[in-house]
């Protein structure tokens, strides 16, 4: 007798029945990512989307309830009108709705090539895929969450010259050579919120993928450039 190959949790699907369209893995997704070999389409609101996204996605939802026809004409502007486009939705999770509707709407639009990654932001969270956050949404999070821990991962000398009140020094350097055993990290609750910022999204990201091999999952890393996001607070 034969056993029959077993799938890990990362190449699990939500597996719905009667869907018009498929479903991808959270493998799936980590290599649509990297090779660029889809649209990757947020279909909560904008708030969410600024709060936290999957690295490089985009949010098309401009305002909630709008007509099937908008929501067709925003992604058909993202793909250049091209209806054969790879495409892969996301929203929160098994539960929402957001991803089942607009892929509906597009396979009836005439959409060719969707797929919904159905499993949404609480699986990837949790399988320590790291996410992208933007700048209304940190700049929030500075003024109102308390308990959020907000890490520099420019340089010490950087962090010395010009830094942002409250925020850590975790340089993307030093974590590469030697872990995350100096950084700042409550070790009795693995559920705080980390935002990483860097001099660039690259360095930020650095930092924000060391730590989800950690236990910490609630990371979130700033795509954009320090000064944007210095300029942004000090204007607040």
């Amino acid at each position: 007798m034969t056993n029959a190959p077993s799938t890990s949790v990362y190449q699990a699907t939500l597996a719905e029945p009667g869907q018009r369209t498929g479903e991808v893995s959270t493998e799936d997704v980590r290599r649509i990512l990297v090779d660029a070999s889809a649209v990757v389409v947020d279909t909560r609101k904008p708030s969410e989307f600024q709060a936290g996204h999957l690295p490089g996605a985009r949010n098309i939802m401009s305002k909630e309830d709008v007509p099937a026809a908008e929501n067709v004409a925003a992604v058909e502007q993202a793909v250049g009108s091209d209806r054969s486009q790879p495409l892969v939705l996301y929203c929160n999770g098994p539960f929402c709705k957001g991803t089942r509707r607009l892929a509906e709407q597009l396979f009836d639009a005439g959409f060719s090539n969707v797929r919904r990654y159905q499993l949404g932001m609480p699986v990837w969270r949790a399988l320590g895929g790291p996410t992208e956050i933007g700048l209304e949404g940190i700049v929030r999070i500075y003024n109102v969450d308390r308990t959020a821990l907000l890490f520099d991962a420019r340089s010490a000398d950087e962090f010395a010259a010009a830094s942002i009140p409250g925020t850590h020094s975790v340089p993307a350097e030093r974590v590469a050579s030697e872990g995350l055993h100096f950084a700042p990290l409550p070790r009795d609750d693995f559920i705080t919120r980390i935002v990483v910022f860097g001099r660039d999204g690259g360095e930020a990201r650095a930092v924000a993928e060391a730590l989800s091999k950690s236990p910490f999952h609630n990371v979130t890393y700033f795509a954009g450039p320090y000064a944007a996001l210095a300029g942004a607070l000090a204007a607040r």
